[in-house]
């Protein structure tokens, strides 16, 4: 963006629509060229302007505050869909959950960056293929394929609002970025709306059975799913709105976790060995053993989306540093117990899904893990790093694709 903000200093017009087309992105580049502007009236202004606190939440205008209530109302409404036709609920909820939320985010960045019709066209048949497809497929609870399927299927959702997310930005790259640290700004903001939320039902569910009455369960069944979905439409608005709300608390938040879990990783290793478990006969393990990879993968992204914008600490890009060489090692050792899995027992669709992730796992951590060493070398800038992560994200799209679409045949709905 510094590019098209620098020939249009003297162009209000222009750079009040580079505002409000993306403000985060305008503060940060603002910021970065605002020392060598200094003196000049409108970059003064800008500068007041972006840095002037206030503690009052920004609610948008009305057409906006309206489309995140429909969208939230839709929301609420697919989630009881079983409720209110009778629908198998392991059969919908399984099948179905990523299009309680996703579509409806895809709405609200649609409208926000603006999308052409035909782009717009183009994710709706994409989301009407997925509904269709996953909710054909044999019902048959025990196939791991369907699993896989339905897993899977998150992630190519996710992947669809990301590309709504980038819109019809040129500068894709940055915006990737952008896209991670939204998922984890709306995993705070999400968390703190579900611990208010949590408060006020434990109190409304006091305060009635104080007068005899036990509505728990009705308020469960009527409420809590009904309102569950608007949790992350709401937290996206909020943070869309209010690009500072937690803007200053997720950055403290990944400093804090990513030391604890590089800590946390490494006695892990050493109680493991300790311990004689290992994922080698072990698939209960195992599985654990890739939750926990990929938790750490998440926290790596996050850091590395928070870290990439502006830090030169050298400790912290140590840490993350570290951080990503034990985490190729926990890699590594899944990756070899899964293909001694193979060797032994044969090839599954669990197998086969597994391998791929963790060979795509260990490929990402290895760019990653590079461009941190040019980083701490001098050879390269941190932002490498988050180009690198960026760049690599649609990979894992394209093997939740494979998975969710091509696996169920290639195996024979096993």
């Amino acid at each position: 963006m510094k590019l098209e903000i620098l020939p249009h200093l003297d162009d209000p017009s222009y750079l009040e629509k580079l505002y409000r087309n993306n403000k985060l992105a305008f503060k940060k580049e603002f910021t970065t060229l605002y020392p060598g502007l200094k003196g000049k009236p409108l970059a003064d202004f800008w500068h007041e302007r972006l840095n002037f606190e206030t503690d009052e939440l920004n609610w948008g205008n009305g057409r906006e505050l309206g489309l995140v209530l429909m969208a939230s109302l839709c929301a609420g409404l697919l989630a009881k869909l079983p409720a209110i036709f009778s629908l198998p609920v392991e059969f919908f909820y399984s099948r179905n959950i990523g299009f309680i939320i996703f579509p409806a985010l895809a709405a609200y960045f649609s409208w926000r960056q603006k999308l052409s019709s035909v782009k717009i066209a183009l994710l709706a048949i994409a989301i009407l293929i997925g509904v269709l497809y996953i909710n054909l497929l044999p019902n048959e609870p025990q196939s791991d394929t369907l699993t896989l399927s339905c897993i899977h299927l998150i992630i190519v959702l996710w992947a669809l609002l990301g590309f709504v997310f980038v819109g019809n930005r040129t500068n894709s790259i940055g915006r990737r970025l952008e896209y991670l640290q939204y998922n984890g700004d709306l995993v705070v903001i999400s968390a703190l709306i579900c611990i208010a939320g949590a408060m006020m039902t434990g109190i409304t569910i006091g305060l009635f059975s104080l007068i005899g009455l036990e509505i728990g369960e009705f308020y469960f069944k009527n409420f809590v799913i009904f309102f569950l979905p608007a949790v992350p439409i709401f937290g996206t608005f909020l943070i869309q709105s209010n690009p500072l709300l937690v803007g200053k608390v997720s950055p403290v938040i990944a400093k804090i976790f990513s030391p604890l879990v590089l800590v946390m990783l490494f006695i892990y290793l050493i109680a493991m060995v300790y311990s004689g478990k290992n994922p080698y006969n072990d698939r209960e393990f195992l599985l654990i053993f890739n939750l926990l990879l990929i938790g750490v993968l998440a926290i790596i992204f996050f850091s590395v989306a928070e870290t990439s914008k502006n830090t030169q600490n050298r400790t912290e890009l140590w840490i993350l540093l570290l951080l990503s060489i034990v985490t190729i090692t926990v890699n590594c050792i899944a990756l070899s117990a899964i293909v001694f899995r193979i060797a032994e027992w044969g090839i599954t669709p669990n197998r086969a899904a597994v391998l791929g992730a963790n060979l795509l796992i260990l490929i990402n951590l290895g760019l990653v893990t590079r461009q941190f060493l040019m980083a701490l070398s001098g050879r390269a800038t941190i932002q490498g790093v988050g180009h690198t992560t960026a760049r690599y994200l649609p990979l894992y799209a394209i093997w939740a694709l494979i998975v969710t679409f091509l696996f169920p045949f290639l195996f024979g709905f096993q």
